[in-house]
């Protein structure tokens, strides 16, 4: 999967704050995530994320 910082991800579940949205802060073994409701980061393994994807967003080209 070709994920980079600054995608945005939408995953399965919701955070509880009500966003399921999150910005890729960090890739790696590991992704730390950043909840584009309330700003909560997260770091979760890049098996987990990648099992609970749903959409992914491409950061914008400059």
């Amino acid at each position: 999967m070709d994920i980079q910082i600054g995608d945005i991800l939408k995953l399965k579940k919701q955070h509880p704050c009500g966003s399921s949205q999150w910005e890729v802060l960090r890739v790696g073994m590991d992704f730390r995530l950043k909840c584009l409701g309330c700003g909560h980061q997260i770091m979760l393994p890049r098996k987990q994320v990648e099992k609970s994807i749903r959409q992914i967003t491409k950061k914008q080209q400059e």
